[in-house]
């Protein structure tokens, strides 16, 4: 029997693009919503155009925030078209947008206007400073909010500039971050009876990842650097070269550090003063790394992380995504799953990482094509006769 999902029931309306509200509403989607992405005609989501990687005119980027939804074209500008989206907010739990700030109102699709309508509904705003912002109205990317947040002044090596995570982090950490403020309105809502307005900004999110490093700067004062691939505040922690490939290595604790030295034959060290502590060990950092990093330079990767996990010390390979994805824990854990896919036969994508005993995320369903489902959700959920919704759809996709 197959076990029910945690969001079995709850109707999420996507009205973002890119990458922030799309992944929150993914992840709703994993956790069994249904899921409706609103789309223009003309192209639809902006990460549809996002390269490098394209296979048979699908983008990477697009199916990697999209799967578990369905797709419907709707052009906002039109007043059949802002029905449509009323109508669906009419009868949603959550409705999830990333719009500029007043374009929603402009367009008569005001999100009070929709609680007002349907005072159930989750409404959740997706920006990049925040709707009361005094900057509120400018536009929020990935880039932008990690050089204003902070987090490219502590990347990068010490005497180097800074640099962005490779990824769009904050992009990321608001989407996770907006799932648990939409989770937590859904659960007030069976107290309350009623929803309320969410307002998520990447650059409070960033901020708020900052964490330990914001926390000694509020502190003490002292401005953060950037620490490399050490870390700021234990020692030894941070990538070390060996005779052929390098290692991460993350000792974080006095046990730790005197095994570590007696598998590296440094019984010495364990036993200096300057040393004795994690405080020592940081103070007297540029005594303490030499000879650790000549030890490990003796011998290749593979034998010092064979010799260091047998004695239980946290480390590891730094890994290409290649070696990532296609390692043994990654697979054993389903992280890579295969679905059906319209265009591409099987879509190869990497999975929810969410693990419920009870209610399961769902079986992943392949990121829409454009407008693959706008006549699925005007007959199903709209109750639409099948010759309208069939000739709107036509329509749309000729004028598009």
């Amino acid at each position: 029997m197959t076990k029910p999902t945690a969001l079995d029931g709850i109707r999420v309306l996507d009205l973002s693009r890119i990458l922030a509200g799309p992944t929150c509403a993914m992840i709703l989607g994993d956790l069994g919503a249904d899921v409706i992405k609103v789309e223009n005609p003309d192209g639809g989501d902006d990460t549809r155009t996002f390269g490098p990687a394209f296979a048979n005119g699908e983008s990477a980027y697009f199916m990697s925030a999209n799967r578990n939804k369905r797709s419907i074209l709707v052009d906002l500008k039109t007043a059949e078209g802002q029905g449509i989206v009323r109508a669906l907010a009419q009868i949603s739990d959550v409705v999830v947008e990333n719009y500029r700030l007043g374009t929603l109102d402009r367009l008569g699709l005001g999100l009070d206007a929709m609680r007002e309508r349907n005072p159930r509904l989750v409404t959740c705003s997706i920006s990049g400073y925040g709707r009361d912002s005094p900057l509120a109205e400018r536009a929020g990317y990935d880039f932008v909010i990690q050089a204003e947040g902070g987090l490219m002044s502590i990347i990068g090596a010490p005497d180097g500039p800074p640099y962005r995570v490779g990824v769009a982090i904050a992009d990321l950490i608001t989407g996770n971050n907006a799932v648990q403020a939409v989770l937590a309105a859904l659960y007030a809502r069976e107290k309350t009876g009623r929803g309320q307005h969410i307002d998520m900004a990447l650059l409070d999110c960033q901020v708020a990842t900052l964490s330990n490093i914001a926390a000694g700067y509020l502190m003490d004062g002292r401005k953060p650097g950037r620490y490399g691939n050490a870390h700021p505040a234990v020692a030894p922690y941070q990538q070390v070269e060996t005779k052929d490939q390098p290692i991460a290595l993350a000792i974080g604790n006095n046990r730790q550090f005197r095994t570590l030295c007696d598998v590296l034959g440094l019984a010495a060290l364990a036993r200096d003063p300057r040393f004795a502590t994690n405080a020592d060990r940081l103070n007297n950092v540029a005594a303490l790394v030499p000879p650790i990093a000549a030890k490990f330079m003796t011998a290749g990767r593979d034998h010092w992380l064979r010799k260091l996990h047998q004695a239980g010390l946290p480390a590891g390979a730094i890994r290409g995504v290649d070696e990532t994805l296609n390692s043994p824990e990654v697979k054993a854990r389903g992280m890579v799953e295969e679905m059906p896919h319209p265009t591409l036969g099987t879509a190869r994508l990497v999975a929810s990482p969410l693990r419920l005993s009870e209610t399961p995320v769902r079986e992943p369903v392949h990121p829409p094509t454009l407008g693959e489902h706008t006549i699925e959700v005007l007959t199903e959920v709209l109750k639409w006769q099948p010759e309208k919704a069939r000739a709107y759809a036509e329509h749309i996709k000729a004028n598009g």
